[in-house]
């Protein structure tokens, strides 16, 4: 993706999607800022300036000029969803997208693109089904979550801006030091000879390969024709037990455990701190505009992605 010379803004940047992307950006010669409320524990080449995501300040000068900003900003769902976790989880992400929407238009020259991330997780969680962007979306927390955070986005972006909804799943990465993400959990679950069937083990995992999701925001900046909402998926979604079972193939262990749907909802919570409908429940996307729109995943399957992160051949 030509990128070379481009002002890019990443809010909320500084944890493991900021930083892979970051590294991609600055890698194609992009002047890249990242705005987040902490130093991103990776250097790069690239500036870092402190934002709360929710006030305006002297942060607002970054995006002076720049070509396009991405939004990342959204405190994570990787815990206890309390009534207090659960009001954060919303408000991170609303407030983040109200006030860069607030600060453009203080601007001379805002950025005439920005890229909004979002989740597929507003599908819901049907069992079977395999989703689209023209499918309808589920009910529950997260996919109210995933409305309030792409009407505000709607509300705050420019008439003039292009704006752009990646509907993102579960990513596949690697640990440049702000962590590894979800996969470094199960990894260590698969180590650890846990990493067997959960619960039923055909609830979906929906996935895409790190490299996919940061040349897909690449060419939602270069490219006129991306516009609107996309589901940010590999065209070949899994079960919970095959994701598994390909995890362990390629890491060369031998078998995983299962684990009853009783014993998640009671160790989740107790040893991982971590809500047990992760784990329980999933769903199946997979992006038709993207197909439409000539988009070519490098890592369409995924043992190849798992292969390429771990390092390890057939």
């Amino acid at each position: 993706m030509e990128l070379n010379g481009k002002a890019v803004v990443i809010a909320g940047g500084s944890g493991f999607l900021g930083s892979s992307l970051a590294s991609h950006f600055a890698s194609l010669g992009a002047a890249v800022a990242i705005l987040s409320r902490s130093r991103p524990k990776l250097f790069g080449n690239w500036k870092h300036t402190n934002w709360d995501g929710r006030t305006s300040g002297d942060w607002i000068g970054v995006l002076e000029g720049a070509d396009a900003v991405i939004n990342l900003a959204g405190r994570t769902v990787n815990c206890i969803k309390t009534p207090d976790h659960q009001d954060e989880i919303l408000r991170s992400r609303v407030e983040s997208t109200r006030v860069l929407g607030i600060a453009m238009r203080d601007l001379r020259s805002p950025p005439p693109v920005w890229v909004q991330m979002s989740t597929a997780h507003i599908y819901g969680d049907p069992a079977a089904v395999v989703c689209t962007e023209q499918a309808h979306e589920g009910i529950g927390f997260a996919p109210t979550v995933g409305r309030a955070w792409e009407a505000e986005f709607a509300e705050s972006k420019l008439p003039e801006q292009r704006g752009v909804i990646l509907r993102t799943s579960f990513v596949v990465g690697r640990d440049r030091g702000a962590g590894g993400g979800a996969l470094a959990a199960l990894r260590l679950l698969a180590m650890l000879g846990f990493g067997g069937r959960v619960g039923l083990g055909t609830q979906g995992f929906s996935w895409i390969h790190e490299a996919d999701l940061n040349n897909l925001f690449s060419k939602a900046i270069v490219d006129d024709s991306v516009s609107g909402v996309y589901i940010a998926s590999a065209p070949a979604p899994v079960s919970q037990v095959e994701f598994m079972r390909t995890l362990r193939r390629v890491l060369g262990v031998p078998f995983g455990l299962p684990a009853a749907a009783w014993m998640v909802r009671v160790g989740a919570p107790l040893l991982f701190r971590t809500d047990p409908e992760l784990a329980l429940y999933g769903r199946y996307v997979k992006s038709q505009r993207l197909s439409e729109n000539g988009f070519v995943f490098q890592f369409p399957e995924l043992e190849g992605a798992l292969r390429e992160l771990y390092g390890r051949s057939k």
